[in-house]
């Protein structure tokens, strides 16, 4: 399983956003340079995690966005649903009519098992987590 650009890119914002604390709106222009985005892509995710409800923005000269929940209050799987959507490691997983075989398929109940720990680990790891170990590192990156 491989994650998307737009997950692994939208928690890269959500955290560079969540560093600059609770109440100091950051730039578009300053995140795309700093995560060396497109700004037209890095915007496309920002509107999405804002209409969700996970960013709030700032408009004017010191604008920008900023958190709408604690760091602690938003999971990796929050971010995840907004931009991917439901996980889903095999078709069948979600739409038991893609395979004749699904009900009886032992492969399938793996997948399902599978699923769920991806989905449990996600949601067990918030911004404020990330945080915290990318404070511990020693040059602060959080590639993801």
């Amino acid at each position: 399983m491989k994650l998307s650009t737009r997950v692994r890119y939208g928690i890269r914002a959500m955290l560079e956003i969540a560093q600059h604390g609770i109440d100091k709106p950051v730039d578009l222009n300053e995140i795309s340079k700093n995560q060396g985005l497109s700004k037209k892509y890095l915007h496309a995710l920002l509107v999405q995690l804002k209409h969700a409800g996970l960013l709030a923005s700032v408009r004017g000269k010191t604008g920008g966005y900023l958190l709408a929940k604690r760091p602690e209050e938003i999971s990796l799987l929050d971010i995840f649903l907004v931009l991917e959507g439901a996980i889903e490691l095999v078709d069948c997983v979600v739409h038991e009519e893609f395979c004749s075989r699904a009900r009886d398929c032992v492969a399938r109940k793996i997948w399902l098992r599978l699923g769920d720990a991806i989905q449990k680990e996600l949601h067990a790891t918030s911004l404020a987590d990330l945080m915290e170990e990318s404070q511990k590192s020693s040059q602060g990156c959080y590639e993801i």
